[in-house]
């Protein structure tokens, strides 16, 4: 039995669940959220608690009540409060700008990097050296912000690059010289 696919997930007021078929919709004041279930679970909601139960005990069964949980908590937490990160870009001349749903980093290459931003995703760039990502799916949020990261990762000598706000980069002592 998994131990994260036992908990309970408490619903907030102001957001609806509905079980259509084999797909979770999840409907909060932020918006909406849909997810395909797995066949090994099933969900069930009495006084405003909702849990997830493993139907089978086959191999693998485990894994996936506790991600079927982790996913329901998730879309909860996303349509009532939304996820953001937040990226630093360090450097000299390192900047960024938001023009419609493109994102413009000036990250030391020849030409600025355009980026797409995709739809459910707000970003911000207005802080000083910041970008803001913010949405409702917490999976989307964290690959967009993977994604910008990876357009120039820091560098562990001078520390140039786009980072996470929270991350620590490992520095290296650099030549020296006789």
């Amino acid at each position: 039995m998994s131990r994260i696919g036992k908990k309970i997930v408490t619903i907030p007021k102001g957001v609806d669940i509905k079980i259509a078929g084999e797909h979770l919709e999840v409907k909060g004041p932020k918006g909406t959220l849909r997810e395909k279930l797995h066949p090994a679970v099933k969900i069930e909601i009495t006084d405003g608690v909702l849990t997830v139960v493993k139907i089978r005990e086959e191999k693998g069964d485990d894994a996936v009540h506790g991600l079927m949980r982790s996913l329901t908590a998730n879309m909860i937490t996303g349509v009532t409060q939304g996820y953001q990160k937040v990226l630093e870009i360090v450097g000299v001349g390192y900047r960024a700008q938001v023009q419609g749903a493109v994102l413009t980093l000036n990250v030391g290459y020849s030409s600025p990097v355009n980026y797409p931003v995709p739809k459910g995703i707000e970003v911000d760039a207005s802080g000083k050296g910041q970008v803001v990502i913010k949405g409702i799916e917490k999976r989307l949020v964290g690959t967009v912000a993977a994604e910008v990261r990876a357009i120039r990762p820091p560098e562990p000598y001078k520390g140039k690059g786009i980072k996470y706000s929270d991350e620590r980069i490992r520095r290296k002592v650099g030549k020296t010289g006789a």
